[in-house]
């Protein structure tokens, strides 16, 4: 099964394509929307219920982002 959006199309959704802050992002949208439970509702139109697939979804329409930390040095 593939997951749509494809990994290229939310790779530019990061700082530098990092696929690690992908990943947090996703599993942490996801956790939201699955403590939610049946009444999670995506913040843009997506076909399946799946939280993982609603999230990436989200995130590759700009809905769900994050914030860089600023290191102090």
């Amino acid at each position: 099964m593939m997951i749509k959006p494809g990994i290229s199309t939310l790779e530019k959704c990061v700082e530098d394509g990092c696929r690690y802050i992908l990943v947090t992002m996703a599993a942490k949208r996801a956790r939201m929307l699955g403590a939610e439970g049946d009444e999670a509702e995506c913040l843009v139109p997506c076909d399946s219920h799946n939280p993982v697939s609603m999230a990436v979804t989200e995130i590759a329409s700009g809905k769900v982002g994050y914030k860089p930390i600023e290191m102090n040095k």
